[in-house]
């Protein structure tokens, strides 16, 4: 059976814990490679292989850093099919769906080839008699990244890219899950001529994550997942003296305004609800029609679709969706679909109970639909990452958009209208970090950022794009003054014009 390795200091090692977790393939049930849960000193090893590496990397010209970034983005574009069939077989996501995961991650990598433009600072002659003053950024030194199991090669990629372009060098702890595709493309940087130590990862439950955020000499953490273990790490990272991004989890909306193109609004609903299982903290989990009308119209063009949902494994080119990550994630999705009816949910479509010929073993959950929900539910107010949507009706706009703004998560949301003036006031009033106007999941592009709102972020800072490079930098002023322009005697006040 395969065993998974670290990486550190540049080199693939195993480890000698004696602690390991099983992977799976979601799709049978079966178990495909043991994972050695990292000792402590493996860890240390890798931050002081990391430490090691950061003085002579941190003072590499950031022309040359761009170039392994760029021979390391077209390595990824080679391999992306590869790197897409792990993630299907770790995770349980189809071939297109892992490819496009992949695309994205690639496309932070582009964003990072640009590190000698971003890095560029700022100068100022003359701000007093001979005096001059400039500004850059400058790396922090060694930084670390602990990433969820939904995005195993995307979101590790919104981080080390940018954070290795500014300087630093990084420490990756991937989720237990599926920890194979990061493995891949540490192999394919490390063939792009990234220097030894530049990045290391190390696999690990929460005794490794514990001690990333105690480390003494890792000086800023991201992380992405759920908003227990979010605001945990946030707490904890913060206490330790380091800088700490966390983003957290989501209640993402969908408001459908009477006006929309409702065959529109339900193929977005399938593809944002349905998509990935619903293991996205971008997915649409509610629906909001506003009036019963367009409530009745929604319900009626979404239960067929939800019902012929074509669901199997990555294997199957058809395939629209897969299972779940783990059975205990599947078993508490099933409990979050007893709690809605329980609490008087209408079930509209119930995927409990779906099982797939052949992979009777899988980890499937069909396709599920309650209508009126309402915003004392359970199923309303937590974060299911299952394949549920929930339908709550609004009476009205004003209704809609109090009801989002009320909620304890901010990360997206989105509005279907035709109406501009709508629209216009929908993103400027909801409180909510990343909003689309008929695009159901507004992820920005890779020079914008991501980041939401409220509970779904802990930190000032939020990730890739412009904030990722100003998070894994530190601003620097210095102002210059030559013997030439200095004037003799002391000068006992504040320096003015």
């Amino acid at each position: 059976m395969q065993v998974i390795e670290n990486a550190i200091g540049g080199k693939r090692v195993v480890s000698n814990s004696g602690r390991k977790s099983a992977v799976y393939n979601p799709a049978t049930g079966e178990q495909i490679a043991e994972l050695p849960l990292s000792t402590t000193s493996e860890i240390d090893a890798a931050v002081a292989s990391a430490k090691a590496a950061q003085p002579a990397w941190g003072n590499t010209p950031p022309l040359k850093r761009a170039r392994v970034m760029f021979k390391f983005k077209e390595l990824l574009d080679r391999h992306a099919a590869d790197i897409a069939r792990e993630i299907s077989r770790e995770h349980g996501k189809t071939h297109d769906d892992a490819l496009g995961e992949v695309q994205r991650g690639i496309e932070c990598v582009e964003y990072a080839c640009g590190i000698p433009e971003l890095l560029k600072g700022t100068f100022s002659r003359n701000v007093g008699p001979a005096i001059d003053t400039y500004a850059d950024r400058q790396p922090l030194g060694v930084v670390a990244g602990i990433t969820p199991f939904n995005f195993p090669a995307m979101v590790p990629m919104w981080m080390y890219p940018a954070a290795i372009a500014c300087g630093n060098t990084f420490i990756l702890k991937p989720s237990e899950r599926d920890p194979s595709a990061p493995m891949l493309a540490w192999n394919l940087l490390m063939e792009a001529g990234c220097p030894e130590g530049v990045l290391n990862i190390v696999h690990g439950d929460k005794e490794a994550v514990d001690h990333i955020l105690d480390h003494p000499d890792i000086k800023a953490v991201s992380f992405v997942g759920s908003t227990p273990i979010a605001e945990y790490v946030y707490q904890r990272g913060t206490k330790a003296g380091k800088r700490v991004q966390a983003l957290g989890g989501a209640k993402n909306h969908m408001v459908i305004l009477p006006d929309a193109d409702l065959d529109q609004a339900a193929d977005a609903l399938m593809g944002a609800g349905y998509g990935s299982a619903g293991e996205r903290c971008m997915a649409i989990s509610v629906a909001v029609p506003v009036g019963d009308k367009t409530a009745d119209a929604l319900i009626e063009r979404l239960k067929p679709r939800v019902e012929s949902l074509k669901i199997g494994p990555a294997t199957d080119k058809d395939a629209e969706m897969g299972p779940l990550v783990t059975a205990m994630h599947r078993d508490k999705v099933v409990g979050y679909i007893d709690k809605g009816v329980e609490e008087g949910a209408e079930l509209v479509v119930d995927g409990r109970g779906f099982s797939l010929q052949g992979y009777e073993n899988g980890y499937y959950v069909g396709g599920t639909l309650f209508d009126r929900v309402t915003p004392e539910m359970t199923i309303y107010k937590e974060e299911i990452f299952g394949p549920v949507l929930s339908v709550v009706r609004a009476p009205d706009y004003a209704d809609a958009v109090k009801m989002i703004n009320e909620h304890e998560y901010g990360n997206g949301t989105a509005i279907f209208t035709r109406d501009g003036d709508a629209a216009r006031d929908f993103a400027d009033r909801i409180e909510v970090g990343m909003v689309g106007v008929n695009v159901p999941i507004p992820v920005p592009v890779a020079y914008h950022s991501f980041g939401g709102w409220k509970r779904s972020l802990f930190g000032d800072h939020s990730i890739y794009g412009p904030e990722g490079v100003h998070f894994y930098t530190r601003l620097k002023t210095v102002t210059t003054r030559w013997p030439a322009g200095i004037k003799s005697g002391a000068q006992f006040t504040f320096p003015t014009l």
